[in-house]
């Protein structure tokens, strides 16, 4: 039984192999990625990459940095 489990998983596992290899063709992930997103752009072009001013840098989180504190207000409950 163990042997029969052993010579399947084998089996897979060179299948596997040899389908990554690119026996059967290339691999799905071999080719762009979604090539429609860029045939369908409408004026490329014309987006601009704009560096982030102080003023907006503000609300950016520091990667590595403490947490900021919640700004939420406590009381005790009545009863």
């Amino acid at each position: 039984m163990l042997r029969w489990l052993i010579a399947i998983l084998f089996l897979a596992n060179m299948l596997a192999f040899v389908v990554m290899r690119g026996v059967f063709g290339p691999t799905p992930t071999a080719g762009g990625r979604e090539p429609n997103h860029l045939i369908r752009q409408i004026h490329p072009e014309w987006l601009k990459v704009q560096p982030v001013a102080s003023s907006d840098a503000a609300d950016q989180p520091v990667v590595g940095g403490p947490a900021p504190a919640a700004p939420i207000a406590a009381s005790v409950l009545p009863q």
